[in-house]
C-alpha cells in the first residue's frame, strides 16, 4: 500500500486518536481537497471510506484513485503523509499495525518511495562457473 493510503487507513482507524494523529489525518486530508477538490474521486473514495472504515473494497478503492490522481508524485501530500505515519508510529503498537496495513494489501502500489534494509543474509550452495 502507498504511504498515502496507509496513512489516512490509519489515520481513519480511530486506534491513534491523539491530537497530534488527528492534526496529521487533517492537514493530509485538506490538502488533498485543495488540490483536486472537494468533489474529486479521490476526496470522495476517502469520504465514502470515513463511513466504512473497514471496508477492503474502499482501501483497494482509495488507493486506486491515489494513483489515478498522480497523487504520489505531490512532494507535499507525500510528506504529509509520511508525517502522519510518523505520528502514527510513535504511538504504542504504531509500528506494528503499519507493517500490518502495508503488508495485507491485495493491489500493489504502481509508484512510490520507501527504504528498505536487508539483513542476515547467508549464502547456500556453491556459485556456478
Amino acid at each position: 500500500m502507498d504511504p498515502i493510503t496507509s496513512a489516512i487507513v490509519l489515520g481513519i482507524a480511530g486506534n491513534f486518536a491523539t491530537d497530534a494523529v488527528k492534526a496529521g489525518y487533517k492537514a493530509l486530508k485538506d490538502a488533498l481537497t485543495k488540490k483536486y477538490g472537494s468533489e474529486s474521486e479521490l476526496v470522495e473514495a476517502v469520504n465514502k471510506l470515513e463511513q466504512k472504515p473497514n471496508s477492503e473494497a474502499r482501501k483497494a478503492t482509495l488507493q486506486e484513485e491515489v494513483e489515478s490522481a498522480k497523487a504520489l508524485d505531490d512532494s507535499v501530500i507525500v510528506q504529509l503523509a509520511q508525517q502522519l505515519l510518523a505520528k502514527v508510529k510513535e504511538q504504542p503498537g504504531g509500528q506494528q499495525v503499519i507493517t500490518q496495513t502495508i503488508n495485507n494489501v491485495k493491489y500493489a502500489a504502481t509508484s512510490g518511495t520507501a527504504n528498505a534494509s536487508i539483513s542476515n543474509i547467508e549464502e547456500h550452495g556453491q556459485p556456478q562457473a
